[in-house]
């Protein structure tokens, strides 16, 4: 496990999916992230790469061969190599070999960062092409906070989800496990939204954030601790799994989408994909501020 540390907060990042696994104050000890109890959800906070959520059949065609993939790829469970550490801050790194072929046939360089700044933790990806094609992905974070956060009079239902800037966003609902993105509906978060298990009967909440640099804090008016997550991508998630009463919940940014309820199959096609020219990088970032 690496250990980072400054004054106000010591952070552990297991190099197994280069996993953020725990956060806590120095000061108090609260731990803010979620441990991972499989009873509900036995991962704390994975990397979504080369998929973000569920393919049709957990499968996809490139280049005229069918490949199998389960939800959010396969990065979460690969082990990446330390690259280079400090007391504040980390960077890890998986590269394609004969096993990620198998399941993506695409040469790919993916960098996770992470670095301590006072109250933040900063997290950076960097998916590199090393190749003389285009390389299609999806990437996401999938970030579990527990709740209550330390506040002895505090459940799941006294927190309250705030996103900046204050507006009406489009929501894409879930049909199963997949997008249905052409019945996008209107979410108004002028006003917080009020965290309950009901709001994830039908799986996340799906934010559509254009890249605009949005602000989506947890917090409750039962104690003064809670996380801000801070960041410029398409889509953000919000989830805790359902039926479960499960005592956490995920602020997710995600450069990507489950497919599509009309996906062809083909990841070329496939909704939200990025793509990325040859020998070219691609750069994705959020901060969480923990208080």
């Amino acid at each position: 496990m690496i250990t980072l540390k400054n004054d106000y907060l010591t952070v552990q990042i297991n190099p197994l999916g280069a996993e953020l696994t725990s956060v806590k104050d120095n000061e108090t000890g609260l731990e803010y992230m979620w441990q991972a109890d499989k009873a509900f959800w036995g991962r704390h906070a994975p990397i979504l790469f080369p998929i973000v959520g569920r393919l049709q059949d957990n499968q996809y065609r490139l280049n005229d061969q069918t490949y199998h993939m389960t939800q959010h790829g396969f990065a979460r469970d690969r082990e990446f190599t330390v690259i280079d550490q400090t007391t504040t801050q980390v960077s890890l790194e998986l590269a394609a070999d004969k096993q990620t072929k198998a399941l993506y046939p695409l040469d790919f360089i993916l960098t996770l960062s992470y670095e301590l700044v006072d109250h933040q933790l900063k997290v950076n990806a960097t998916v590199t092409n090393p190749a003389e094609t285009e390389m299609v992905f999806s990437f996401g974070a999938h970030p579990g906070f527990n709740l209550p956060l330390g506040g002895a009079m505090a459940d799941f239902t006294d927190y309250h989800v705030t996103v900046s800037p204050k507006q009406i966003y489009q929501r894409v609902p879930l049909v199963g496990p997949y997008s249905d993105t052409q019945h996008a509906v209107p979410l108004d978060l002028k006003q917080p939204l009020q965290l309950n298990h009901d709001l994830f009967d039908h799986d996340a909440q799906v934010l559509t954030l254009d890249n605009h640099e949005t602000t989506v804090m947890l917090s409750t008016p039962a104690d003064d601790h809670g996380i801000a997550l801070t960041v410029a991508a398409p889509y953000l998630g919000i989830w805790s799994p359902y039926p479960k009463q499960a005592p956490f919940v995920c602020l997710e940014p995600w450069w990507g989408l489950a497919d599509d309820v009309q996906a062809t199959g083909d990841l070329t096609s496939k909704v939200a994909i990025q793509r990325l020219a040859a020998k070219a990088s691609f750069k994705a970032g959020y901060q969480i501020t923990y208080f």
